[in-house]
This record gives structure tokens, C-alpha cells and sequence, in this order.
């Protein structure tokens, strides 16, 4: 059965260009799934997905509800199995898809949160009140996150490389995208490229320990930021703004898209610069101006 999972990830990824983290929660969901079915039932031989039906899939959605899963986790994870069954049906490993008939959970949609730019602003001016060149580093990383609206892993995915000042005031950065060979220019202009100039002439050059490290943002070990870290560091500037209300690196994102479209930009402008494949995803941030406007 992990095999079977791991031909499906090798598809996943040399076929669809998935990216490594959505691939990396593919094989969680499934490998959760097969441990479950395993465990659940003794006739079900290791190697083979044959015996696996509806009634031991609809028997781990309903194990994933009682266990206080989401309901957008418990879709999720139901997504990765539908789509992993079509895989071994094409693949002729099996005959019928046991998941054809199976209803995915109902989500209600929640629209993304964004935080009002008096909390942006604080948040921005945080690493200010530090010193030594993480902060140069911190605020250059949050300055580059709103005023770009980037994805967290394209962030720490740039490399020095990816940015060209024309001039002290204009710029741009080059992002990778969620899919291989899709990339993206995004413009920078005036504070933004001030910031990052003296992060990458200044606290950079004390962090990188390896004089051919290419990564833009480096860690205190002088290698790439992680997700993890980005998000560890976020988390310590609101709570030292006093921010009580839930902010991830995903939020400053949503907020540039929802300020942005305040300031009156299109709809198709913000599509571009958040690198969305279809405008009907942009859309949403139209609602959170609409709510925003209503309050």
C-alpha cells in the first residue's frame, strides 16, 4: 500500500508540479488513512489497495469527525483519498473507485482575515525598538510580506538574485509560484527598497556565514529562513504590539489584497500581484472590503 502512495506522490510531483508542500500534506492524509483501514480492519492485506471500499472510507470520515477535525480539514483529507483512488483507477490498479459515489463533507466558507493598516503599521515599526541585524533582517522581511502580499513560501524562497533596484526608489522582485515555471514580477518602490537595501548591505552580511549562500533571508545559522521561522517571528512582534487577534504570515497577504483594493485597485491588478490563477479567487477580497465597509 505505501507503494501504491508513493507512485501517487511521484505523479503528483513530476506530472501536476505540485508544490513540495502540498505534496508533503498529500502523503500525511493518506498515510494517515492507510493506518487507519489497517488497523480497522484484518482482512485488508498490506500490499494492495483491492479490499479498501466505501464502507471503510465513510467508517475514517466519520473516525476524523468524532476526533474534532474541521469540517475543512476533515474535506481535505477526504480530497486526498477521492483523488488517489481516480489515480489507481486510471493506473488499472484497481477496477472501481469506491470513492465515485462518496459526498465530500460540506465546508462554509469563511472569508480571509485581514487586520485594519493601523495594526499593519505597528506591526512594520516593531523591529524598529530592536537592534543588531535580525531586526534589520525582521523588518525587512515584514516590509517585503505586505507591501508584496506574497505567499509565505515564496518569501522565503527568494534568493538575492530575485530583486532589481533600477533606482534608489524603484524596483522589482522576481516570485516563483506555486507551480514550476510559473513566475511572477512584482514592482517596489520607495521605503520598501530603502529597507531592504540596508537589510542586505547591513544585517545580511552579519548573518550569512557562507560567502555563496544565494538565500535573501537567512536564519541566525546563516542557512534560509523556514516557514517555521517566519512564522515563529511574526508571532513575537504581534505580542509585542499588543495584537490579540489572530495573525499569521498568510494575514498580512489578505490585508495587502483588501487595503489595495481599498486604495482602488482592480480586481484584475490584485490578481496579478497575488499571483492567482483565476480572478474568481481575487474576488473574495472585494467581500472583506464590503464587510470592512459595513463596520
Amino acid at each position: 500500500m505505501n507503494d501504491q502512495i508513493d507512485y501517487f506522490l511521484k505523479f503528483l510531483e513530476e506530472e501536476k508540479k505540485y508544490a513540495d508542500n502540498t505534496i508533503a500534506a498529500y502523503q500525511n492524509d493518506l498515510s494517515q488513512f492507510m493506518q487507519f483501514v489497517t488497523e480497522q480492519n484484518e482482512n485488508i492485506q498490506p500490499e494492495t489497495w483491492t479490499e479498501v471500499g466505501k464502507n471503510a472510507i465513510s467508517a475514517y470520515i466519520a473516525h476524523l469527525k468524532n476526533s474534532g477535525y474541521s469540517s475543512s480539514t476533515v474535506a481535505r483529507k477526504v480530497a486526498a483519498i477521492k483523488s488517489f483512488f481516480h489515480f489507481l483507477v486510471a493506473e488499472h490498479v484497481i477496477k472501481e473507485d469506491p470513492t465515485y459515489t462518496l459526498d465530500s463533507p460540506k465546508v462554509k466558507k469563511r472569508l480571509p482575515k485581514a487586520i485594519s493598516p493601523g495594526e499593519i503599521d505597528k506591526i512594520l515599526k516593531a523591529p524598529i525598538q530592536e537592534n543588531g541585524p535580525k531586526a534589520q533582517r525582521d523588518l525587512a522581511l515584514l516590509e517585503m510580506l505586505y507591501a508584496s502580499g506574497m505567499r509565505v513560501t515564496e518569501l522565503v524562497s527568494l534568493d538575492t538574485s530575485d530583486l532589481d533596484f533600477f533606482t534608489d526608489s524603484t524596483g522589482k522582485v522576481r516570485v516563483r509560484g506555486k507551480r514550476a515555471n510559473k513566475e511572477r514580477e512584482i514592482p517596489l518602490t520607495g521605503h520598501t527598497i530603502t529597507v531592504l537595501k540596508n537589510y542586505i548591505h547591513g544585517g545580511r552580511e552579519q548573518l550569512a556565514h557562507d560567502p555563496n549562500e544565494n538565500a535573501l533571508f537567512l536564519n541566525n545559522r546563516g542557512q534560509r529562513l523556514t516557514r517555521q521561522g517566519l512564522w515563529l517571528i511574526i508571532k513575537h512582534y504581534v505580542e509585542a504590539v499588543g495584537i490579540s487577534s489572530e495573525v499569521t504570515p498568510h494575514t498580512l497577504r489578505h490585508s495587502f489584497a483588501a487595503h489595495k483594493l481599498s486604495q482602488g485597485k482592480s480586481l484584475q491588478d490584485i490578481q496579478k500581484l497575488l499571483g492567482h490563477a483565476n480572478i474568481s479567487t481575487t474576488q473574495v477580497y472585494a467581500h472583506i472590503t464590503q464587510e470592512n465597509e459595513k463596520k
